[in-house]
């Protein structure tokens, strides 16, 4: 990855007259250009570089790498799991998506006047609980607080730190035409379980979100597969912005095959009703991994053997494709693109 920007994101952005949208933070491609065109160009370093989600750097003689994520999700509460839990396994999951081990945490408040402080502690239970459980002390931090109507309740941002073992050197650009695409179980689940509450829709779904903390299911995989090319969580724009992502940094293209890939009846029929494609949705303890066509099965079986990787599955390959795109072979026999996410399909999700 060189960090220069692809034909037709260098028109993205207007910066005289453009101002923030909502898209800007969907993590598809509006946000990349965003990124791409303001942040990485004023900021422009060797570390920044590779737009992976930490960034890896020499330290001791080792390597460590270091994540930073907000946290903005609403409602503050959702079917199995809170903003505390998802702000904690956002980031480690960021963290170990490049092989490393999760050392310590940071954790920054913003909190609106007038959050009632037993929310505030649930909160912070629950972070503790989170933290604690994956073994990563949360060590420092910062609060601020802001006028009612300010905020909304409380934003967290969270900052981790780790150590990449020797040999082992994960990121977005190493992905390679044959290389097999597997996923770690269904897909959606934690979008559908926070969009199922908000207060202008009206449907009900059992789901329940999958957010997790991901350090002991890519530890397993590393001891089986150490030469895993890519991993990475899809967060904001679900997998369809994180392989549109990696087919951009690794110039690539990807084909996927809908019948292997697993999604939950209840999601399906979320996404349905609402008129969303699951392969937009947010998900918070699933991770996509990529490696080489003779690794596959044997990555695919030390997925399966831990909890949080029961339903993993190969979903699709690595092709050779000058332009990039992502594709799908449908059950109906045909090919459409997996475009970006051009515009803001669940905001506020994580």
């Amino acid at each position: 990855m060189t960090g220069k920007i692809k034909p037709g994101y260098a028109r993205g952005l207007d910066i005289k007259h453009g101002v923030i949208e909502m898209s800007h933070g969907n993590g598809g491609r509006t946000m990349t250009q965003l990124i791409q065109q303001l942040f990485v160009a004023a900021f422009d370093n060797e570390f920044l570089r590779p737009m992976n989600d930490q960034a890896c750097f020499p330290f001791g003689g080792g390597r460590m790498v270091m994540s930073t994520d907000s946290h903005v999700i609403t409602p503050l509460f959702f079917p199995g799991g809170d903003i505390g839990s998802l702000a904690v396994h956002g980031t480690l999951n960021d963290v170990v998506m490049s092989g490393a081990k999760p050392c310590y945490l940071a954790a920054s408040f913003i909190l609106e006047e007038g959050l009632p402080l037993v929310d505030l502690k649930r909160i912070v239970d629950s972070m503790a609980y989170a933290a604690q459980t994956a073994g990563v002390p949360i060590i420092t931090g910062d609060t601020k607080v802001v006028e009612k109507g300010s905020g909304d309740g409380v934003f967290i941002t969270t900052t981790g730190i780790g150590s990449v073992p020797e040999g082992i050197y994960i990121a977005a650009d190493q992905a390679r035409p044959g290389d097999k695409i597997l996923v770690s179980g269904t897909l959606g689940d934690h979008g559908i379980a926070v969009l199922s509450l908000r207060e202008n829709l009206t449907f009900h779904t059992d789901v329940i979100s999958d957010t997790a903390s991901l350090h002991d299911l890519v530890a397993c995989m590393i001891a089986a597969v150490p030469r895993i090319h890519v991993l990475r969580d899809p967060t904001r724009g679900g997998i369809a912005a994180v392989l549109n992502e990696i087919a951009q940094q690794s110039s690539t293209g990807m084909m996927l095959y809908e019948h292997t890939i697993p999604i939950r009846e209840p999601v399906e029929a979320a996404c349905e009703f609402l008129g969303l494609d699951p392969l937009y949705i947010a998900n918070e303890g699933k991770l996509v991994a990529i490696c080489a066509p003779d690794d596959a099965e044997a990555l695919l079986q030390a997925m399966r053997t831990h909890p949080l990787g029961a339903d993993a599955a190969i979903i699709g390959e690595v092709i050779e494709d000058a332009h990039g795109f992502v594709q799908m072979q449908t059950c109906f026999g045909g090919t459409r693109v997996v475009d970006w996410l051009s515009g803001e399909q669940l905001p506020r999700i994580c």
